[in-house]
């Protein structure tokens, strides 16, 4: 269960209980991740020159690139990566020094640049581009490049976010489990 879990200078990964990192990934600094989460193959994420949290019951699936932007005296906070509770990110996602609240699906292939915020309950389209500093609106449903509301979400798609994120701990369970065997 232990990935490449790697230093940079002073600071470690910090792992959740019961939190899968698949061994192929690799997490480096400033990164804390929360219970019930998991890491899935080739995932890369750099703590290195700014922090990286990760709430529960979060899945960062295959091939997604994690960083952020550097504190400088410009910007002195820089531009952490904040993801919330029961977020849901797709295959090859990159995100860069953005903050997603709670229970959100972004789907495969997308990019998420400096600034953008994500608001609690949204899905964000397979190969959406959400540009620097934009905010996206909680309950909606996003798509395209750059980013663009399209419709409310339905109370069962609300519900399906949280379910998708639910679906990814009983994966990671069953992984864990394997393992231990």
């Amino acid at each position: 269960m232990i990935s490449s879990l790697r230093r940079y200078k002073s600071n470690f990964p910090s792992i959740g209980s019961n939190t899968y990192i698949d061994t192929s990934s690799v997490l480096i600094g400033e990164i804390t991740i929360g219970q019930d989460s998991s890491v899935w193959p080739l995932v890369v994420a750099r703590g290195d020159v700014n922090s990286i949290s990760i709430g529960d019951r979060t899945n960062i699936q295959d091939g997604s690139v994690l960083h952020v932007t550097h504190k400088n005296p410009e910007n002195p906070k820089g531009a952490p990566l904040v993801i919330g509770n029961d977020v849901t990110i797709g295959h090859k996602v990159m995100l860069h020094g953005c903050v997603i609240e709670d229970r959100v699906l972004v789907g495969m292939g997308s990019i998420i640049l400096d600034n953008a915020y994500i608001e609690a309950d949204v899905m964000i389209g397979a190969g959406s581009l959400v540009p620097p500093n934009k905010r996206l609106e909680s309950g909606y449903l996003y798509i395209g490049s750059p980013v663009k509301q399209v419709r409310p979400l339905s109370i069962e798609e609300i519900a399906s976010l949280k379910k998708s994120a639910l679906n990814y701990v009983n994966f990671k369970n069953d992984y864990i489990e394997e393992e231990i065997n």
